[in-house]
Parts: C-alpha cells; structure tokens; sequence
C-alpha cells in the first residue's frame, strides 16, 4: 500500500502583479513529500524555489497570488482553508525557516520574547515551562550562555546568531513539516552542520519532513532523500538524490553540478604581485582594535593590515567578531581603544560627519542587503542612491542623471542583473538577486576599498562562481582593495591572498592563504577546515558521497 503524501503540490503557478500585469514566477511545479523525508530545492537565484515555498505555507506577499494548481497537506487542499485554520497549521503542522533574519525579527523585542510566542500561540505550557523549553531550544541550536541569550535583542547577535533563533523558532512547536529557506546561508561551516544534525535529529524522532531550500549542491547531497532541480519558475528535474546527481538527465541539472568544482577552481595565482605589494604601505591598517557592547569584548586586540590590491579575508564563527570588524572599519561603530588608518586617514575618534568623505572610497556590501533597501525604492533607486548623496548641488542637472543612468546600467550588468529588473522593487526578487542588488550599489561609486560581508552566502553556485570572477576582474582592472568576510572557507581560498582566522573576538591566525590552508597551525584553524561539507568535491565526488550515504 501506498503511504499518503503528507504535502503534495500540483500544477503549481504563482504570479507577481506589478500595476496591471502579471508575471509568472512559477511555472506548473508538482512534487509530493511523505512524513520524514528531506526535498532539497535547488536551483538558480530567481528560479522560483522560495516562491514555491512561500505559496505552500500560504505566505505570499501582497502582490503574489496563486493562479493555478493546488496544495494539499495531508490530502487536504490547503487554499480552501478558512484563514483561521490556516493560521493554526502554521508552526504546529507546518513551519517555516526564513531566509533573512533580519527582516523576520522584532527588533525592540528580546530574542527569547519572540522563540516563546510561538509557545505561547500554540501549546498549553505555563510561563515557567514556556521559558525552560525557550531556553532548551537556545542550547539546541549551538548558543552557550542561553540565560544571556534570552534577554538580548537581535541587534546585540551577529547574522549567524540571529539565523539560529529563527531555526529555534521555527523547531519550537515540533512541526510535521519545516520550509527551511536556505536555513544555514549565513552559518559557518560548523555551525552549519550542526544546526543541520538538530533538523535530522527532529526527522528522525518525529517523522518530521522537511523542505531543505538550497543553493549548496554539497548541502542538498548530503542532506535529501529527493531533489528537484528549478530553473525560470519550472521543475526540470525531480527524484531520488542519488539517482539525480548520478545520471542527470536535464543540461541544467548538469550545468549545476559542473558548477561545483568551477568555484573550487578559482585559486589565485599571485605569487609575482607579492614582492611588489610588500613595498607599498597598506590601505587598511589596523592596531590593537577592541569593541566593547556592555562590558562584553566582541572585538579583542586584533591586528592586521592590507595593501593596495590585495584581499584579506577574516572567518570565523558565527559571534566571532568579523562583521563588528567590518562596522568599525566602516564607520558605522565606534571603536573602543586602538587604531584604525583607512587610506592614510585615522579613523577613530571621527564622528560621522567627519568620516563622510571617505564613504565614496570605501563602500560595504552587506550580509543581509533587503535591511538596508529603502523598501519605496526600485532597483533603479537603490543601486543609484549613492550616486545621489554624493552629487554636488552643480551636478544634478540633465547630463549628471544621464551619468548616473549609464553607471547604474553598467553596475547592473557587471552584478549579472537583467536590464529589466532596474523597475523591479526588492520585495519582488529572490535573496540572490537582493545581493546582487547590494553588490551593484557598493561598486557604483567605482571606490578604492571594498568591505564585503558575506556577500555571496545566498547565491547558488554558479552564481557565486560569476561573482567571484566580477570581483577579481573588478580588482583587477581597478587596483580595489577587498576585506573580505565569509564563512565558507571554498569561497576564502578561491578569492583571497590573505586570511586572518577569528576566534571569541581574537585573531589565533594568520598569513597568505595557501600556507594557512595547507598547513594550519592552530587547532580551530583545523577544524574549521575539517568542517567544510563536501570539501574538494568534484562532480564525480558528490555522486560518490551520495552512494555512500544510501
């Protein structure tokens, strides 16, 4: 006898209105779940896997509407629901995981408040019990110190932090079904797996089944039962994981897979530039930096510089101290002690008006780009915004909006956006195409030093490969200098020539990539190393791992 699908979707079309018109975004999608299995959706950015998601959960934004198909949660068609019952399904039944914390967290409202409204909304227990299992689900999720935890607001924890509440959040009610949106873009890679083992773990226990949203090929392999492959809102390609990665039968399904080693490919060769870029005096420098936030070092003494041209690159853990780094050298945090020199110009101790010249030199693409778009704005005005704020009174005139016209267009291209999406507003676009988005804005201004924080975490792979190019090219043609924060270590080795490994606020090491790389000296180096999901996999690679798996 055939086991009853838990979730099955059928002839799924989802549309986007802009004014009068509708755009199809998702194309005739039909797949089906049983209890306790994994579905990794992959594909591009744009290709319609969130949208699917989101439609599921009836979790459409305003101008988004279902045109066709149907979705059933255990047989039952869940578009005829009244909205009542449909509000009940969600976090018992089914639950989401989204993709940008930024945007889904209350920020006046302490982060275990908001693990503990999903408690309060659907379960019986009392205050006392409500707050052991809150705290229960910090600890599960890979936070220390939870009682802390629990009164700190989202401002206080980095994006990785904020990502793992969302995952407590969402594991709170014990769902059937979990939509996970691309759950650990933002995660280093232990924490990765780690957070990764909770959701097993749950499927395992409970018969849980779980949606896994991915641009990580290596994720998906690892982590699925079944996958299904996306491209411009259609289902090229579905089955069983190891007869997917085995024997592709759709081009872009093979194209994805030829992806994977494309990114571990792109090793810099720059050992000639060395000698001439130790004789020129550094763009970044910094000297016994320290960041307090109540008493609390979150950044602790570091040391580091970066010369003209170069990338340096700064991992760690999630809370590690990289993305406050990147704040102070940016100007938008204070730093507490030490020194901070950008382009000759010490930096500490200016206040924001007087650190506005160097904005237009040095520019930041950040981890979660849709917090920092105007939400009014197009694509058109956000990419074009800093070309405004740094326009002279003289300048404004008709050849000046004609200037502006061409350099967006041309930071459009470079960032691999379509021409028509300048009219498209951020809410419409996938999170790959809202960093994309942010990449464009930071380049406009052509400046000298960029500080990129996570900026390919949301991007499939063959995306990331393109952007990885973009931004060498971009270094290469324009002498940019790049601090460069990432989790995922294939990323750091393919696009840096230094790195600088955090830990608990502390630099534990540091020097050009290949030597840290081949031969690390500190033990969290290692294992930051051992970590890595599917580590120099090939094509052939995944498919091994795959069989070893089954």
């Amino acid at each position: 006898m055939t086991a009853t699908p838990l979730l099955s979707v059928e002839g799924l079309d989802v549309a986007y209105r802009t004014g009068k018109e509708l755009t199809r975004v998702v194309d005739g999608v039909s797949l089906e779940i049983l209890p306790g299995q994994v579905l990794a959706l992959v594909g591009e950015s744009g290709s319609g896997k969130t949208t699917t998601g989101h439609a599921i959960l009836g979790l459409l934004p305003e101008n988004g509407v279902i045109t066709g198909g149907v979705v059933r949660y255990r047989g039952e068609p869940i578009q005829s629901l009244p909205p009542k019952r449909i509000r009940a399904l969600r976090g018992t039944a089914i639950s989401l995981i989204p993709q940008d914390p930024t945007v889904s967290l209350d920020p006046v409202r302490r982060i275990g408040h908001q693990i503990e409204d999903v408690l309060v909304l659907h379960t019986s227990l009392d205050a006392t019990a409500r707050r052991s299992r809150v705290l229960e689900l910090l600890e599960l999720v890979g936070f220390s110190d939870v009682e802390q935890r629990f009164g700190q607001y989202p401002h206080e924890l980095s994006g990785g932090m904020r990502q793992r509440v969302l995952i407590a959040a969402a594991l709170a009610g014990e769902p059937d079904l979990i939509i996970a949106d691309e759950p650990t873009s933002g995660l280093d890679a232990t924490v990765q797996a780690q957070v990764l083992d909770l959701i097993d773990d749950l499927r395992r226990r409970t018969g849980t089944a779980v949606v896994l949203i991915t641009h990580d090929l290596g994720v998906a392999a690892d982590r699925s039962d079944l996958i299904g492959v996306m491209r411009e809102g259609r289902l090229v390609e579905v089955g069983p994981t190891r007869e997917v990665l085995d024997d592709p039968q759709d081009p872009y399904t093979q194209q994805l897979l030829a992806s994977v080693p494309a990114r571990l490919e792109l090793v810099r060769e720059r050992a000639g530039e060395n000698a001439a870029d130790a004789e020129e005096d550094p763009v970044i420098e910094v000297a016994d930096l320290r960041k307090e936030y109540a008493g609390f070092a979150a950044v602790d003494g570091i040391s580091f510089s970066v010369r003209p041209g170069r990338t340096l690159a700064i991992v760690g853990e999630s809370g590690s101290g990289k993305s406050t780094t990147a704040r102070v050298l940016t100007g938008l945090t204070e730093a507490t002690s030490g020194s901070v020199s950008l382009l000759g110009t010490e930096i500490t101790g200016l206040s924001r008006k007087q650190f506005r010249p160097l904005r237009r030199d040095v520019q930041i693409v950040y981890q979660n780009p849709y917090a920092s778009f105007d939400p009014r704005f197009d694509v058109h005005a956000v990419v074009a915004e800093p070309l405004r704020a740094f326009s002279s009174g003289a300048r404004r005139g008709r050849s000046a909006r004609r200037e502006h016209e061409e350099k967006v267009v041309a930071a459009l291209e470079a960032a691999a956006l379509p021409a028509d999406f300048v009219r498209r507003h951020p809410r419409e676009l996938s999170g790959g195409q809202r960093q994309r988005v942010a990449i464009a804005r930071a380049l406009v201004l052509e400046p000298k030093v960029v500080v990129l924080d996570e900026p390919i975490s949301a991007l499939d792979v063959s995306v990331q490969a393109q952007i990885l190019e973009l931004l060498r090219d971009l270094q290469d043609r324009l002498g940019l200098t790049y601090l460069f924060i990432s989790h995922d270590l294939a990323v750091v080795r393919a696009i840096s020539d230094e790195v600088a490994v955090m830990r608990h606020g502390r630099i534990v090491e540091q020097g050009e990539v290949a030597g840290v790389f081949t031969d690390p000296s500190h033990t969290y180096t290692r294992q930051l190393l051992d970590a890595i999901a599917g580590r120099g996999l090939t094509t052939e690679g995944l498919r091994a791992h795959v069989k070893e798996r089954a």
